[in-house]
């Protein structure tokens, strides 16, 4: 029988065989290594959008200190009830990553559940996403009305965004072996102060990573990060791609309260994806 990890918001109940064993935290702990562990899903809570929907916000926790691992969509990488399947990350980076998408649902949603699933190395572990009051997060109004709101991105013509489901962009075509120029313009409100960073400063500029988020070859960027003028800018960096296919770029603009800072609050940074078509 494969083994089972079912992970909860307040504990993980892992199955092996007729066993059952609680363990504390959301997200278990294994030996530090470079390679061979696994992805465990994560629930970051969820926050209302302004036309009334609302966002569950998750991410992951690569347990590998240097390997990249790759889940396709499908069986083994899998958003139910199905009508939310696809905005999941296919490539997983390793540690931990806060509020890498979302899943939007109806302001009627209710009690309902969203999981989120992956499987590898012989073991399945399935997160549940839903709308309890102690799971709100203040992902676009400012962590605990500090008024530091996330900065704002726009990916080519695409709308403005902010948050973890930040703006969309694309789709943008390419070829294999030939740099495409990816641009994404940036701005912010300049407040950098935060509960969970002493010293972090208003002015600071906002910082960019890029990541892969989903396509079935290697991605290059040839500058993965970037820092921008909180005031607003445009940068761009060129992108190369190994194999052809569809694939979804992420960058993630962090501001001055620092790169996981925000933690459970998710204020103070914003997602930005774009699409690009990859030809032969």
């Amino acid at each position: 029988m494969r083994p089972v990890r079912i992970l909860a918001s307040a504990a993980v109940i892992v199955t092996l065989g007729a066993e059952t064993l609680p363990l504390a935290g959301q997200i278990p702990l294994g030996n530090p290594s470079g390679r061979g562990q696994t992805v465990t899903p994560a629930f970051e809570g969820w926050y209302t959008n302004a036309n009334g929907t609302l966002s569950l916000s998750f991410g992951y926790f690569n347990r590998n200190f240097e390997e990249t691992i790759e889940v396709p969509l499908g069986p083994d990488n899998m958003i139910e009830p199905t009508e939310f399947q696809g905005a999941q990350p296919t490539s997983f980076a390793p540690r931990r990553h806060y509020g890498v998408f979302v899943v939007r649902v109806p302001a009627d949603f209710g009690e309902g559940n969203v999981y989120w699933t992956l499987k590898m190395r012989g073991q399945t572990f399935r997160i549940p996403g839903h709308l309890h009051r102690d799971w709100q997060i203040d992902a676009l109004k400012g962590e605990a009305g500090d008024g530091n709101t996330p900065p704002v991105l726009r990916l080519g013509a695409g709308e403005e965004g902010a948050g973890p489901a930040g703006a969309w962009g694309g789709p943008l075509t390419a070829r294999v072996g030939e740099p495409l120029d990816v641009s994404v313009h940036v701005r912010d409100d300049g407040v950098g102060r935060s509960h969970f960073v002493a010293g972090s400063r208003d002015g600071s500029p906002v910082n960019l990573t890029w990541f892969k988020h989903q396509g079935p070859g290697d991605v290059k960027f040839g500058e993965r990060t970037a820092r921008v003028p909180h005031g607003g800018a445009e940068v761009s960096t060129p992108v190369t791609f190994s194999e052809p296919g569809e694939y979804i770029l992420r960058v993630r603009a962090n501001d001055g309260s620092g790169v996981s800072a925000a933690g459970h609050a998710q204020c103070c940074w914003t997602n930005g994806f774009v699409r690009v078509i990859v030809n032969p």
